[in-house]
């Protein structure tokens, strides 16, 4: 376990509470004290390493994650799992505007070929946010929500080119988890630095 631990540069105290809370898989063990671990334990250390400090996602969320990546679903179904685990809690809504919401939503769906429906994983988030963006009076928004959808169709065609071809189903289940977790922090940090050059070259005096 030392020598894992200087090669993923995690500390023994957290590879130890990682196997304990079923993160890690266990190494071979080969005597009463020691196990061997492999590169696979490497990569799965660097693996949770990022979705917990980069990510921010709990120590919950990430053993639902690894352990739909360890599953032998298919990877459709492993992703379905993963990105429940990665929505959150719901804002609670009224029925009628739930209804408004799934009809706005639905729509913006089937325009742009997406399989949505109120058992998607993302469903509850996004009637939520769009409800709640209409409660704050902010229509203005919502005006732009074609736009962008069309940024999240472009966004996706780049998360699957970054897949590598031929790879095991569980390096590309891994992949994608990490393009989708990684992925947000990384469009989150340019939307900010896009916005404040937006913002200068529309309202700087000068």
């Amino acid at each position: 376990m030392a020598e894992l631990s200087a090669e993923s540069g995690i500390p023994v105290a957290t590879i130890k509470y990682y196997l304990r809370e079923g993160l890690l898989p266990a190494g071979e063990r080969t005597s009463p004290n020691q196990a061997r671990y492999g590169e696979e334990h490497v990569r799965r250390l660097k693996l949770i390493r990022a979705l917990v400090e980069v990510g921010g996602l709990s120590v919950a969320t990430v053993r639902e994650v690894v352990a739909a990546v360890d599953s032998d679903r298919a990877a459709y179904s492993v992703l379905g799992v993963m990105q429940r685990a990665l929505t959150g809690s719901a804002v609670e809504v009224s029925d009628e505007d739930r209804e408004w919401a799934m009809e706005l939503l639905s729509s913006l769906a089937r325009k742009h070929g997406w399989k949505f429906g109120p058992d998607n994983p993302v469903a509850d988030l996004l009637v939520g946010t769009v409800c709640t963006i209409r409660a704050l009076g902010h229509q203005p928004l919502l005006d732009q929500i074609g736009r962008y959808a069309e940024i999240a169709d472009r966004i996706a065609e780049a998360d699957l080119d970054t897949l590598e071809a031929g790879v095991s189903m569980d390096r590309m289940v891994e992949a994608a988890v990490v393009g989708t977790v990684l992925g947000d922090r990384l469009f989150e940090g340019f939307r900010r630095l896009a916005q404040a050059a937006e913002t200068g070259r529309r309202y700087s005096e000068g």
